[in-house]
């Protein structure tokens, strides 16, 4: 595990995304960083950039801001407790679950919206006033 874990060095960022548990596979980390959902120090970076302890992670996944600051270089995915220790968490917290915006769900079988089904649904969750 020595060899895992280290205090010098440097890393791929969709490796140390992944290691230390932000995304759940090392594909989403590195999709996450071709969209420009990942900065390093406050610039956009593709997935092979390097990074070292004492940069600034900042992450847009899963409709969340995660904002960490890289505490130790991991190279591979090892527990939680270890994962934890590698990074220091600065993020906002999550919204609370209230505040989320419920799904529509329609009846099974009623079958396609209408435009003015449509109209009355983006009406309620706040998209556009009514029309007379």
């Amino acid at each position: 595990m020595a060899a895992e874990v280290s205090d010098q060095g440097t890393v791929r960022v969709d490796a140390w995304i992944w290691s230390v548990r932000l995304t759940k596979t090392r594909s989403q980390a590195a999709s996450a960083c071709r969209a420009g959902h990942v900065r390093v120090n406050g610039e956009r970076v593709k997935p092979a950039h390097m990074v070292r302890a004492g940069d600034q992670v900042r992450l847009f996944h899963a409709g969340r801001e995660r904002l960490v600051v890289v505490s130790r270089i991991i190279r591979k995915r090892v527990g939680p407790s270890v994962a934890a220790e590698c990074l220091v968490d600065n993020s906002p917290p999550p919204p609370p679950r209230e505040f989320v915006a419920p799904v529509a769900v329609r009846e099974r079988g009623a079958g396609r919206p209408t435009k003015r089904d449509r109209r009355e649904m983006e009406r309620l969750q706040g998209g556009l006033p009514k029309v007379q």
